[in-house]
């Protein structure tokens, strides 16, 4: 019964040995597969190791032979390519809505995708200012449960974390409750945001995934209906907004500094249209949504990047300024 059990279980460890350690570039030779199924307790032959590998590629499993000296065997094609599991990587330890514990966690599963010749490939640092530290609630956890009552069609119920004048996190007790209807989910600058429907305030709202506690799923709650959430889309071409902070759309136009221009690439992307202008400066029309975010980014470049229209909207950025010098 013993060895009946190890020879059924046989063609599962050979699977499990050539997906950890074989590629195009990298096989193994018949005595080397004996070699790692006898270490694992199973002995092998050759005759049935070459009927395994059959059953194996009668299951869609792309095992190759290489006429190799001496011939090697090993999975050809993959879920993905090493170098989508390096942007897979990137990507996480880029995010800063997830604790560094979490981005380990996950770019440990990802490694177990890549063989072991490639898997130190995938130890790659990116230094992520500004991640978390820690969290009451999961991102992960909000983003299924999120998820599940969009599909449910119900509201959630969460608190919205709040900090004191102490900078410490304040009591649940003093954190407001929400009761709203998810709309969607964005991710944007390193964090994950929800549009919501709040009736209490008769609009579309938003809010950080990472700052929400005792989030609950209501399913004997349904979900607002209206036409604000039936036509609500994310729009790439809509105006930009500063740290997901809203305010009225407006067109306008920059100027940059010659040497300064990749500040407004790298902020608007395609999004700006360049117009024509002098050899000292150049001129860009974006949309943005008006606000006192945006102002500030403005008033963080100097006079490197500045508003030079509408005339509306350099006279209230003026005005801003003359706020902030007030005593």
């Amino acid at each position: 019964m013993a060895n009946n059990k190890k020879a059924k279980i046989k063609v599962l460890y050979l699977l499990k040995i050539l997906q950890e350690e074989t590629n195009a570039e990298h096989g193994l030779t018949m005595s080397q597969i004996i070699e790692r199924l006898d270490a694992y307790g199973i002995p092998a032959e050759r005759k049935s190791i070459y009927s395994d590998l059959d059953i194996l590629r009668e299951f869609d499993i792309d095992i190759k032979t290489y006429q190799r000296n001496p011939v090697e065997y090993a999975i050809e094609r993959r879920d993905f390519s090493i170098g989508e599991l390096m942007l897979m990587v990137d990507a996480i330890q880029s995010c800063r809505a997830i604790t560094e514990k979490q981005a380990k966690t996950l770019i440990t599963n990802i490694k177990q995708l890549a063989t072991n010749h490639e898997q130190h490939l995938l130890d790659r640092r990116i230094h992520v200012a500004r991640r978390i530290k820690s969290q009451n609630s999961s991102v992960f956890h909000a983003v299924d449960a999120i998820h599940q009552a969009i599909k449910a069609k119900c509201k959630i119920e969460f608190s919205y974390r709040k900090i004191g004048l102490d900078g410490k996190p304040c009591a649940r007790s003093k954190s407001k409750t929400h009761v709203v209807t998810p709309v969607a989910i964005v991710y944007e600058d390193g964090f994950y945001y929800l549009t919501a429907w709040n009736e209490a305030h008769n609009a579309l709202s938003e809010y950080r995934l990472d700052r929400m506690i005792d989030l609950r799923v209501l399913e004997s709650a349904p979900a607002a209906r209206n036409s604000e959430i039936a036509g609500f889309r994310y729009d790439e071409n809509k105006a930009i907004m500063f740290g997901r902070f809203g305010g009225e759309e407006v067109v306008a136009i920059l100027a940059a500094d010659a040497d300064k221009v990749e500040i407004i690439t790298d902020r608007f992307g395609s999004a700006a249209t360049f117009l024509k202008s002098n050899d000292q400066e150049a001129l860009a029309r974006v949309k943005i949504c008006k606000s006192e975010q945006f102002f500030g980014w403005i008033a963080s470049m100097g006079k490197k990047v500045r508003i030079a229209g509408p005339e509306s909207l350099v006279k209230e950025y003026h005005a801003y300024l003359n706020y902030l010098l007030e005593d």
